[in-house]
C-alpha cells in the first residue's frame, strides 16, 4: 500500500495520495492473491481479480470520481468492493488490506508471481519451511529442502529456480508498449531543440523485438551540443552514464539506459542502419561493402585499398547518404525493412529480388478477437463496437468467453442469446445510419458490422465448451486453452487439435498461451499443430497484446511456410487496447508475413464466405 507520508504525488493538507487506476488495480489484485493464499473460496478471490482488471482499465479517474461523490458503474464491482474503493480514494489506505497484510506476509504474494507456484504451495512453503520471501525460497531450493514437502521434488526445485531467474531477467526488460511510452516521452521532451532536423528510435525497439532492454535514439541535428545538453538534463534522468560531443547515455529514473547518437544533417542513412542493427545484419552488410572495396561504419562508406586499409590523403573518399535506401542501394541491395534485419535470410532474398511485401496496419479490414463487459472486458458491447467502427473497420468480432471459464465470467447459453439480440439491434442501427449518410466518416464503403463470436474454452478433458448447434450459430469462433496448462505434451496437443479439427472453430487464439517472461509456452507438437491447421483451414492467431505476442515470430514464419493462414488480432478488453493490433502487425512483419497470409485483410463478405466454406461446416 502507498505511504501518504512519503508519496511525492500526495496532495492536500492531509497528504492523501491520488492513486492512479493502475495502482488501485494492483491493490485489489494483491487482495485477491492474499485471499488465495489464505485458502478463501474461489468465487471471492476471482471477484477481486476481476474487479482489479476492470479498475485498471477504467477510462475514468476513479479517485477523482469517488472524491467528487460520483462513482461510476463498473462491471463486476459490487457494493463491497465499491466501498473499499471509496475508502482508498478518500484516505489512501484500506483497513481490509492492512488486516490481510498482517495475516499474509507480503513476500508470499511475491512468491505467487513465480510461474508454476499456486496459492496452496505458497502456504505449504510458509507453514512447513518458514519461507516468507522469494529470497528464502531461492535458498531453500538451492539447498534441496523443498523436496522434503510432500508433492515437491528435485524437478520442482529446478523449475522454481528457473522461474526466479526468469523474473529477475524480466525486471530488466520492457514489453513493447512500455518501451513505446518511454520513447514517445523522450521524443516529446527533445522536440523543438534548436537545430534538430529529425529524432527517431533505433536499436531493438525499431526492429520491434518482443522485449526491449535499452533504448536508442538518433538525432539528426545541426547543433549536437544543444540536443545532448537537453537530453542529459531532462527531469526523467536518474544518472548520466556518459556525455560527449556526438553521443550521450543516461539512465532514466526507475527505467532503462537510453543512448543518444548525434548525426550531421543529410548523413542519416548509414547511422540509422548501424544503430538499428541487428549486429548480425550489420556484420553481413559490412562484409558486402568490403567485397566492393569499401569499409562501412556508422559514418559512411570509406574507400579501401588493396591492403584492405582505408585510403588516405588525396585518395581518401567517404560516401554518406541521407537515407537508408540510398545506403543499401550503394551495395546493390533494395531497402530492407527494419523488422527483417536479423540475418535470417533477408540478404539472400534481397539479392534474389524476393523480399516480401510485408503486411501493414492499413491492410487490416477488421479484428477477430475482442471482449465486452459481458465477460471480462471493461466496456459495454456498444462502446466497443463504436470504437472499432471509428477505426475504419468493416467488422469487429465480439468474442466473449464461454461458460466454463468462471474467472472471466464466461457466458452460459442463455446469455449468448441475450448478447446476440443486442448485436442484432446495433447492426440494424449501423445499417440505418449508413443508408441515411449519418455514419462516422471513417466507415468504409461496405459499412461496418459487429459480428457475433465467442472465445471457446477447450476444457481440460479436451471437450469444447459449447455444443455444435450453439457453435454453428456464431458468425466466427475462436478457441483457446486457458486451464490445466501442466498436462503432458500429448494431452495439450490433443486438446489443441480437438479445437482445430472442429468444423465450427475458425481461429485458435494465442496458440502457445504464453505471457512473455511470466508464463511458459504450452508444450505442443508444433509441426503437428501447423499441419492440421493447414489441412483443416483453421486460422492461427498472432495476438497483439504486448504480454502475449503469440504466435511468436519463429512459429508464425514456420506456420506460414507449412500453408497456414493467420489472423492478427487485438484481444482487446478495453477500447484503448484495440490499438494492440499494431503490435501484432509488428511481429507479423518480423515473421515475413504478407497481406495474403492474413485472413482479416479480407472484406467482410469474403471473411464470412470463408467461414461458411470451412471444410465440414454445415
Amino acid at each position: 500500500m502507498p505511504d501518504p507520508s512519503s508519496d511525492p504525488s500526495a496532495t492536500g493538507p492531509d497528504l492523501v495520495p491520488h492513486l492512479t487506476n493502475g495502482e488501485l488495480g494492483r491493490i485489489f489484485h494483491e487482495i485477491g492473491d492474499m485471499l488465495e493464499i489464505k485458502g478463501e473460496l474461489v468465487f471471492k478471490t476471482v471477484a477481486y481479480h476481476r474487479a482489479a482488471d476492470v479498475i485498471e482499465r477504467s477510462p475514468v479517474d476513479l479517485v477523482a470520481a469517488y472524491r467528487a461523490g460520483k462513482p461510476p458503474r463498473l462491471a463486476g464491482v459490487g457494493p463491497a468492493i465499491s466501498d473499499k474503493l471509496d475508502e482508498l480514494a478518500r484516505t489512501g489506505h484500506l483497513a481490509f488490506y492492512d488486516k490481510l497484510a498482517l495475516e499474509v506476509p507480503p513476500g508470499l504474494v511475491a512468491i505467487l508471481g513465480i510461474p508454476g507456484i499456486g496459492p496452496k504451495t505458497v502456504l505449504q512453503l510458509h507453514t512447513e519451511l518458514g519461507i516468507a520471501s522469494v529470497e528464502d525460497l531461492q535458498v531453500a531450493a538451492q539447498e534441496g529442502r523443498l523436496r522434503t514437502i510432500r508433492g515437491l521434488s528435485g524437478k520442482t526445485e529446478a523449475q522454481i529456480l528457473e522461474g526466479i531467474a526468469r523474473i529477475e531477467t524480466r525486471s530488466s526488460r520492457m514489453l513493447l508498449d512500455r518501451a513505446a511510452e518511454l520513447v514517445d516521452g523522450l521524443i516529446a521532451t527533445l522536440e523543438g531543440t534548436d537545430g534538430l532536423v529529425s529524432l527517431t528510435p533505433a536499436g531493438s525497439f525499431r526492429r520491434r523485438r518482443e522485449s526491449i532492454g535499452d533504448l536508442d535514439l538518433l538525432a539528426e541535428t545541426a547543433d549536437g551540443a544543444a540536443v545532448i545538453e537537453r537530453f542529459v538534463g531532462q527531469p526523467a534522468t536518474e544518472s548520466v552514464i556518459g556525455q560527449g560531443t556526438y553521443k550521450a547515455a543516461i539512465r532514466l529514473r526507475g527505467g532503462p539506459q537510453v543512448d543518444l547518437m548525434v548525426v550531421p544533417p543529410g548523413e542519416r542513412g548509414t547511422y540509422a542502419i548501424h544503430f538499428t542493427g541487428s549486429k548480425e545484419h550489420n556484420v553481413r552488410l559490412r562484409a558486402m561493402a568490403r567485397d566492393r572495396g569499401w569499409s562501412l561504419s556508422e559514418k559512411g562508406f570509406l574507400r579501401i585499398g588493396e591492403d584492405g586499409e582505408p585510403l588516405t590523403g588525396d585518395a581518401a573518399e567517404l560516401r554518406t547518404f541521407a537515407t537508408e535506401a540510398e545506403a543499401y542501394a550503394f551495395v546493390g541491395l533494395p531497402y530492407i525493412e527494419p523488422e527483417l534485419r536479423e540475418d535470417a535470410g533477408e540478404f539472400e532474398a534481397a539479392e534474389a529480388g524476393t523480399l516480401p511485401a510485408l503486411i501493414t496496419l492499413g491492410d487490416l479490414r477488421g479484428d477477430l478477437h475482442s471482449h465486452s463487459e459481458w465477460s471480462d472486458g471493461a466496456f459495454p458491447i456498444e462502446v466497443m463496437a463504436e470504437a472499432a467502427r471509428r477505426r475504419g473497420y468493416a467488422y469487429q468480432v465480439l468474442t466473449d468467453h464461454t461458460q466454463s471459464l468462471a474467472i472471466a465470467r464466461g457466458l452460459a447459453p442463455d446469455r449468448v442469446e441475450q448478447e446476440r439480440d443486442i448485436i442484432a439491434q446495433l447492426n440494424a442501427r449501423f445499417a440505418a445510419e449508413e443508408a441515411a449518410g449519418t455514419a462516422p466518416p471513417e466507415t468504409p464503403a461496405e459499412g461496418f458490422r459487429l459480428l457475433h463470436g465467442c472465445e471457446l474454452e477447450i476444457r481440460a478433458d479436451g471437450a469444447l465448451d459449447y455444443d455444435d448447434d450453439l457453435l454453428a450459430s456464431f458468425d466466427l469462433v475462436v478457441a483457446s486453452v486457458h486451464v490445466a496448462r501442466r498436462q503432458s505434451r500429448d494431452e495439450l496437443t490433443t486438446r489443441t487439435l480437438n479445437g482445430i479439427r472442429s468444423p465450427h472453430v475458425d481461429v485458435i487464439a494465442h496458440p502457445s498461451g504464453r505471457k512473455i517472461g511470466e508464463r511458459d509456452d504450452l508444450d505442443l507438437d508444433w509441426d503437428l499443430v501447423f499441419a492440421e491447421a493447414a489441412r483443416t483451414g483453421t486460422v492461427l492467431e498472432m495476438n497483439g497484446s504486448p504480454p502475449r505476442l503469440d504466435l511468436a515470430v519463429e512459429r508464425a514464419r514456420r506456420a506460414v511456410s507449412m500453408g497456414c493462414l493467420l489472423s492478427i488480432d487485438s484481444d482487446a478488453h478495453h477500447t484503448d487496447e484495440l490499438d494492440y493490433v499494431g503490435w501484432g502487425i509488428s511481429q507479423a512483419r518480423r515473421a515475413w508475413v504478407t497481406p495474403a497470409d492474413v485472413i482479416n485483410t479480407r472484406s467482410r463478405a469474403d471473411l464470412l464466405a470463408w467461414v461458411a466454406g470451412k471444410p465440414g461446416r454445415v
